[in-house]
């Protein structure tokens, strides 16, 4: 069963919605009802969801930052003076 949702966007995001339509040849609410449900299936299909919160981390802008903390950890493995088990040179 279907339901009828009424949706205010933005001029932008309308120009944007009616060019994808023209573009598939498809009506602007059959793009939107498929933008909204690839949108859901991948918020539902989060196969990490289920640790979100389950670790404590010291950092407080670890999601906001993610890539730089991995990108240093990365990094300082790599490094021979800092990786551990390696033998100095």
């Amino acid at each position: 069963m279907g339901h009828t949702l009424t949706l205010d966007v933005p001029e932008d995001v309308y120009q944007a919605l009616i060019q994808q339509a023209e573009q598939t040849g498809q009506p602007p609410e059959s793009v939107a009802v498929q933008l909204l449900v690839t949108a859901t299936q991948q918020r539902g299909d989060d196969p990490l969801e289920q640790f979100i919160g389950a670790f404590r981390s010291h950092a407080a802008d670890w999601a906001d930052q993610h890539d730089t903390y991995l990108g240093k950890a990365a990094q300082s493995s790599m490094d021979p003076a800092t990786s551990k088990g390696q033998p100095d040179a």
